[in-house]
Order: structure tokens, then sequence, then C-alpha cells
């Protein structure tokens, strides 16, 4: 596939080196010459310096022939104009990210085929994450009755006390599968012999009604909390702080740019608002943190966001989640007390890799500290996979099924689970075996 993406920034850099280590053929339009410059050196993919939304520019990235045109930059407007003009000139598809709500209505006529709004959609996620208390990943699949719930496995944590098989065998009833470990940044893709340590962030499947049961095996309790004190005054903060409120908590916004405060405070009349430096221990200390408190760092920089998650855990919050931009800092994360993070660039790259490989192809979710991916696709009549039992597939190494949905009916399976056309299956795979594995299922 031909991909055009305009803007290389934080998701559209992301997405230009996801699609292009899986063989994308991928074209870069970036405005910045440093930064066209830098993207040029990291990726295998021609990248171009100059405005994306203009015809010439377009032209010379190829549009015409082009299947798929993704906008991703910083300008809603450059955003439009881009999948406008790359309409015009026979872009067959266009992906723009576009954030204003006004903006948005309309925006189909203008030639753009799918919208993404990545802040609304990390927003929705914190309330899972928040609900759940201590997890980091809370992914849907099968229309929300099989989810992948991420973690840091706790010391003494139950999943740790012998290889997964042995743990299987001595639960009368099973509901989950360990679908991968992240440890040391390596990805570990989980078996029967695989042995949980204690700090391995680990992704498990499982069934919606057995969420509670994964996540303890992992070693994480359900928190009840009362209240979320929210870092920034970003559109992701403001977002966040109206479901938060949805939810039935009380909500505290901290920013130190007066006049953002006295914006937020207009608009969200029912919060909060302290004009502060979120970092200072002395702003914190004012509000008596307690165990019932979460704390969601979510301003425009990844380094007041941590910063202010330590001080928040330092002065008595039961938990502490971090936007971030840079991939780089995830691994930090591990250990320093923060309990979570979320990023609107990893939440923009789920949608729209679920785009690019449309088709029987239901959701994708990519993850913050593995390149890995969870696919969820549906088997069609006639594919190798039907009539098989898993174990008779042989998947490669890097695949794991993590769960099925039939008629309505939502399974972990075992080695002996035969497949049928019209299932869901949920698979997590490494890059290199996504699209062998896909195949298996597709006709």
């Amino acid at each position: 596939m031909r991909i055009i993406i305009v803007g290389a920034g934080a998701v559209g850099s992301y997405l230009a080196e996801r699609l292009s280590s899986g063989g994308q053929d991928v074209i870069v339009i970036e405005d910045n010459e440093a930064r066209a410059a830098e993207l040029q050196e990291s990726i295998d993919a021609l990248v171009l310096h100059g405005n994306g939304a203009s015809v010439h520019m377009l032209e010379e990235a190829g549009a015409a022939e082009t299947d798929l045109l993704i906008a991703v930059s910083s300008s809603d407007g450059a955003n439009i104009l881009a999948c406008y003009t790359g309409t015009q000139l026979g872009a067959k598809t266009t992906i723009a990210r576009i954030e204003d709500g006004e903006l948005r209505e309309g925006a189909d006529r203008l030639g753009v085929d799918l919208v993404i709004d990545p802040s609304a959609t990390a927003a929705e996620a914190l309330v899972g994450i928040v609900g759940l208390g201590g997890a980091s990943e809370l992914i849907e699949f099968a229309e929300g009755k099989l989810v992948m719930v991420g973690a840091r496995v706790t010391p003494n944590a139950p999943i740790t006390a012998s290889p997964l098989r042995h743990l299987r065998v001595r639960q009368a009833e099973w509901g989950w599968v360990v679908a991968a470990l992240v440890r040391d940044g390596r990805t570990i893709v989980a078996h029967g012999d695989t042995v949980v340590r204690p700090g391995d962030h680990a992704l498990l499947m499982t069934t919606v009604d057995r969420v509670d049961e994964a996540t303890r095996l992992i070693g994480v309790k359900r928190r009840h909390i009362d209240r979320v004190i929210i870092v920034g005054g970003t559109r992701l903060a403001e977002i966040t702080a109206d479901v938060m409120h949805e939810a039935g908590l009380s909500v505290v916004v901290v920013d130190e740019d007066a006049e953002r405060c006295r914006y937020v405070a207009g608009r969200h009349p029912f919060a909060l608002v302290i004009n502060g430096d979120p970092t200072d221990p002395d702003v914190l200390a004012e509000l008596d943190l307690g165990p019932k408190d979460v704390v969601l760092a979510l301003s425009g920089w990844d380094e007041v966001n941590l910063m202010g998650c330590l001080v928040a855990k330092a002065s008595g919050a039961g938990m502490a989640i971090s936007r971030f931009n840079r991939i780089a800092y995830v691994s930090l994360l591990s250990g320093l007390g923060i309990d979570a993070a979320v990023s609107s660039r990893l939440m923009a790259a789920s949608a729209i890799l679920r785009f690019v490989r449309q088709g029987q192809v239901e959701q994708v979710a990519t993850f913050s500290d593995t390149d890995a991916e969870a696919i969820e696709i549906e088997v069609q009549e006639g594919a190798e996979a039907v009539d098989k039992s898993l174990l008779e597939l042989k998947l490669p190494v890097g695949v794991i099924i993590g769960g099925i949905s039939r008629n309505g009916t939502t399974f972990v399976p075992d080695g002996s689970t035969v497949v049928r056309p019209g299932d869901h299956i949920i698979f997590f795979a490494l890059p290199r075996d996504i699209a062998e594995s896909s195949t298996i299922f597709t006709a």
C-alpha cells in the first residue's frame, strides 16, 4: 500500500516508523526542515520537506497513485486542506486528525473519509484505567466482551508462583491467558513454560466478567477513588475533566498559567481550578492528598507530567497516571511509583492501523513499550484456519491467540479449540508475524 503522511510530529513520525517497518510504501511530508532531515535518518521511507497541503507538494509525493493519505499535523485546517487536495489529485482514501468539534462537522464533504480525535479517545481510556486502579492498559475487543488488561506485576503476585502451565492446572476454571510480557525492554510472547517475574509488564486477555480475577493474578487491586486531580489545562485535560465529572468524581485542575485557569474555570464550573505549579510540593500539599485521590498529569510537557506524578505520590496520592509524548520515557516509569501512562500518539496509531488493515480486521491495539500489536480479525469462510484446532494451525512462535467471540459468546481458548467461520479471533503478534498470521484467518 502506498501511504502519504502529512506531518512528522509525535503521531506522524510514529506512524511512519510503524508502517514503513511493516513493508508499506510510505512518503512523509513535513514543513519543518530540521525535523524532516532527522526523520529521514531514522526510517526507511521518503521524507519530503514542504507544505503537505499544497498541490505541488502532494503531486511530488505521488498523491495520484496513493492508496491512503494521513494528515496528522498540529493544524486541523491544514489537515482538512491536505485531504481535500489529495482527494482532488486522486488519493483513494484520506484520514485527518481534527480536534475542533466545529471543523469535524462536514469534514466528509471536504474529502475526509475518517476523522480521528486522539484526545477524546485517551480521555475515555482514562476512565477505565482509573476505575480499575493500577492497570496501565484496559483495551476492549469483541464489542467490549473481551478485555486486554496490562499492568506491572507486583512482588508476590499469584501469577509469579510457577510456570503458567502449572498455574492453569491448579485453577478449576480459568478465563484468562497471558499474551505477552515486556521485560527489560524485550517482548516475550508467553507460553506454558513462561515464568512471570515481579516488575514484568504483563498483558492478559480475559472476558469482561473476569477482569478483577485477572488483575488480582498480577497483583493489582481495585481502588475506591473519590477525587481526580488533573495537572495541566490542555484540551485532553478539559475532556478528561468532563468525563470524570460524569463518572461521579470530584475534579480539581492545577495549572500555572493564570489565563488558562480562568478559561478552564469558565468552561467547567464543576471543577476546582487552582493556579499554581503542579510540581511544587507546597501546592499539592494544600490538597491534602490521600489514598482515594488519583492524579492525572495531562499537560503538554512530559517532564512536568512525570515530576507532577512523583510529587503527588510522595504527597500521599493513591494513584498517579502520566501522559507522555516521547516513548523513550516509558521505560523509566517502572519502579518510579507512576502507576500508568497514556499517549494520544498510541491512540491515534491504533485507530489508523486498524484502518490500514481494513477488511476483516475489527480492532488494533498498540502499546507503549513494545512494537507488538493485538488484533481482532474475523475468520472468513474458506480460510486456512477453518475447522482446525489452534494446535493444528502451527502459528508463528511470535503469535498467541488471546480470545474468541462466536455467535454472541466470548471465551479464552485452549489448544483444542476449533476455529469456525465468522469467529472473531483476537491475537497478539510481533510485527514480523502479523501479515502471515492474518492470512491464516482470511480467504
